[in-house]
């Protein structure tokens, strides 16, 4: 169902967006694909609690998906695609903390001990990297 303006109606946009942004953790391609502006999601989020509370579930399904598919690529010893890793790290730990809150709102811990958690699984993600990238002593 349609608005007049032609606009998805304000449930299905929100439902939309927050689909996206479970999937991409990114605001801009969520709102895109939901068909409204970035400023309208990011205005409802200010103004609706329940909403809020859905975009930060969102995010937090988006990040535990990106933390999966970084692990799983570099476990696979042939991957099929390649992955910048680098970055990847970087946007968890550049948003440990709303990672932290969530998973700290649902196991009941404080958010303290969900951001040593995570970066503990980071500083895991790093070693794995490191020795990827060293060649092997034997070969040589």
């Amino acid at each position: 169902m349609r608005n007049r303006a032609d606009k998805p109606a304000p449930r299905q946009w929100q439902r939309t967006f927050l689909e996206a942004l479970s999937e991409t953790s990114n605001v801009s391609a969520s709102a895109k694909r939901a068909h409204v502006p970035p400023r309208e999601a990011y205005r409802l989020r200010r103004c609706d609690s329940d909403f809020a509370d859905a975009w930060r579930a969102a995010l937090f399904e988006g990040y535990a998906n990106l933390e999966m598919e970084v692990l799983g690529y570099l476990r696979d010893p042939a991957p099929k695609h390649r992955m910048d890793v680098a970055s990847a790290l970087r946007l968890l730990a550049a948003h440990k903390d709303t990672i932290a809150g969530e998973r700290a709102t649902r196991a009941n811990v404080s958010a303290a001990e969900v951001r040593a958690s995570i970066e503990r699984k980071v500083e895991i993600f790093r070693r794995q990297i490191a020795n990827r990238r060293e060649p092997d002593a034997d070969e040589h």
